[in-house]
């Protein structure tokens, strides 16, 4: 078993429209936009990423927005909800904020205990806000959420699965530990880990999903640093997994495999962080391209990168 995973790194998934992405995250949820930079394999289209106030591990969610991308279809073998944490009480302040922003599928729920908001994103992306008690990330405030309602980063990632038996095998080898069960949702988490620690698996009988826009593109698993990552690697590559060889995002050096359940994963670098070329103050401000895109530059932004308002 392994025990160089701290839990989640990042979420990434796929838009329609740069600015109505952008305003959803950083005006309703309150999230700082941390980078603007665009995709290595399509650097025609954006990579936004939105979390607190350095993009720590565990808060980050990510997007492709492909212009007028077709909607996703749901289904198994994809994260259906992506949950945030909020402090204890802060439920009724959000279920009374987002309608006022045209927030779409609210719904009050209760999950092994805990309090929950789920509601829809701008193409239908399934989120929740869950009420954790003695979560001490400290938040980012600049987008006009009050501290003491704000989302600390990620709680959980919900995977909707035909059959959840081989997931559970592979995240128990990825250190993960079975909390409990409750109807069809497994719980898991990491001993430990960054407070983005806990996974649940929803079995289902329904058909595959199709990505678009509102989709989870990958969920990627937070280690420490590149050589936590190529112990990881070989581990899984040992126990027969097809995994990419390490790839310089830039951020952080990620590699990925296939979950027997149809999810893409990552495993991504807490080294070196959105910082390293930007400072903190001025984080996702302008447009930073990876060095094989730069030349490109002047096409990008006067051809295909709208701008986007802060």
């Amino acid at each position: 078993m392994l025990n160089q995973i701290q839990g989640l790194h990042h979420v990434t998934s796929l838009a329609s429209a740069a600015q109505e992405n952008n305003d959803f995250f950083t005006k309703v949820l309150g999230l700082r936009r941390v980078k603007k930079t665009v995709n290595f394999d399509a650097p025609e289209v954006y990579h936004l990423y939105y979390g607190d106030e350095t993009g720590s591990p565990g808060t980050v969610m990510t997007y492709f927005p492909f212009p007028r991308a077709a909607r996703g279809r749901p289904g198994t073998g994809e994260v259906g909800t992506t949950a945030f944490s909020v402090p204890k009480g802060a439920l009724d302040w959000w279920q009374d904020r987002l309608p006022t922003f045209d927030v779409k599928g609210l719904h009050r729920e209760t999950r092994f205990g805990d309090s929950r908001l789920r509601f829809d994103g701008p193409d239908g992306d399934g989120f929740a806000l869950v009420e954790v008690d003695g979560d001490a990330r400290t938040p980012w405030t600049g987008g006009g959420v009050p501290e003491a309602v704000a989302i600390r980063g990620f709680h959980s990632t919900d995977m909707r699965l035909r059959d959840i038996g081989a997931s559970t095998e592979l995240l128990r080898f990825m250190g993960y530990e079975t909390l409990e069960t409750e109807g069809n949702i497994t719980r898991l988490h990491v001993p430990g880990g960054n407070q983005a620690n806990v996974i649940d698996l929803t079995e289902v009988s329904a058909g595959p999903a199709a990505q678009g826009a509102g989709s989870v593109h990958h969920v990627a698993f937070a280690v420490e640093n590149r050589a936590k990552q190529l112990e990881v690697r070989k581990a899984l590559m040992d126990t027969g997994y097809q995994v990419t060889p390490v790839i310089d995002r830039d951020y952080f050096w990620a590699i990925y495999f296939r979950s027997p359940g149809g999810v893409l994963f990552e495993v991504a670098t807490n080294e070196p962080g959105f910082d390293r070329d930007e400072d903190t103050a001025h984080l996702g401000q302008a447009l930073r391209l990876p060095s094989q895109h730069e030349h490109l530059r002047d096409v990008l932004v006067k051809q295909y990168l709208e701008p986007l308002d802060d």
